[in-house]
């Protein structure tokens, strides 16, 4: 056994990516992925804070979540990335773990622990549900998401360090159950919304709803790569798998999500004011084409203009109006 094989042998199973030797490349491809997620976090609170205005006040608390989901993410990143920097040394053109601390990759379920349940009340804000119902909708969906990566939390890194296929296949079907939950919740809120919705913003909350679902639906696979490997796997190959992946998945789940989500919140904002029934200072685009115009209640007081504005007619996105 060499010097270096003496420092990290290979465990069993287990949080493992901070117990291995890399190469430098390897190294740095875990490194560059977690950089890259955290600026994308980075770059959607601000995206998130200064588009905030664009919509209506009745769909600004997907905003609000929004930003919140992009900075907690993006605090847990950089606390990621400087453990990352701080648990391995340079020896021999190979990092090998610097002994004096382990790479913590269990800072991704306090990220999720709060980011997955207000990514669920972004989705709510912005169905067609309201009142009692969009309350008890939102305290079943933050409980079942919160206790779903607790349990999952629970499996992979508190019951026997997560070294047991027995414990970690216990948690995980606990976790599952909160997961079918939130799914369901979910789930009903959105098919419920989409009947009541335009086809145009029915189909985009649809296509947000399926990019969230797939995106969950690819942590539980990560998550059986720790049930699956063993000392005899290539365990650098699926730390980079793992690491890479979750990274990949954060960013589809939060940055993409936000986007979508934003754009249903304008698009709902836009049918609200053409319909009559809410204002909005500013005149509303998506893509470069304009849904709806300005009508603040202050310039209809003054040009003496009926607090309901007239429809827009909008343009089919070629330039064109429709006849």
């Amino acid at each position: 056994m060499t010097p270096i094989d003496a420092v990290a042998a290979p465990p069993g199973r287990g949080e493992f990516t901070g117990t291995l030797i890399y190469t430098v490349g390897e190294y740095n491809m875990i490194q560059y992925s977690l950089a890259v997620a955290a600026f994308a976090m980075l770059a959607g609170f601000i995206y998130a804070i200064s588009t905030r205005n664009d919509v209506s006040p009745r769909y600004r608390g997907a905003g609000i979540a929004s930003a919140l989901v992009h900075a907690v993410a993006f605090l847990a990143y950089v606390a990621l990335l400087i453990s990352w920097r701080t648990s391995y040394t340079l020896r021999d053109g190979l990092y090998v773990p610097a002994g004096t601390s382990a790479f913590d990759g269990g800072l991704r379920y306090a990220d999720w622990s709060v980011t997955v349940p207000l990514l669920a009340v972004e989705l709510l804000t912005v169905c067609a549900v309201a009142g009692k119902r969009l309350f008890t909708l939102r305290a079943l969906a933050i409980a079942s998401a919160f206790l779903m990566i607790v349990t999952g939390f629970l499996g992979a890194q508190v019951v026997d360090a997560g070294t047991r296929v027995l414990w970690l296949a216990v948690w995980a079907a606990v976790s599952t159950v909160f997961f079918l939950v939130l799914y369901a919740v979910l789930g009903k809120a959105v098919l419920d919304s989409v009947r009541e919705l335009p086809s145009g913003t029915a189909t985009t909350l649809k296509r947000a709803t399926i990019m969230l679902f797939s995106v969950f639906g690819a942590y539980p696979l990560i998550y059986l790569v720790q049930q699956s490997v063993g000392a005899e796997s290539d365990l650098v190959a699926w730390a980079m798998v793992t690491q890479l992946g979750l990274c990949a998945a954060d960013v589809v789940a939060k940055v993409g999500f936000g986007a979508m989500i934003h754009k249903v919140a304008k698009m709902r904002t836009a049918e609200d004011v053409r319909s009559g029934t809410e204002t909005h200072p500013e005149e509303v685009w998506i893509s470069s084409v304009k849904q709806a115009e300005a009508w603040p209640p202050v310039a209809a007081a003054l040009t003496g203009h009926s607090a309901h504005p007239a429809p827009v007619q909008i343009s089919d996105g070629n330039g064109h109006r429709p006849r």
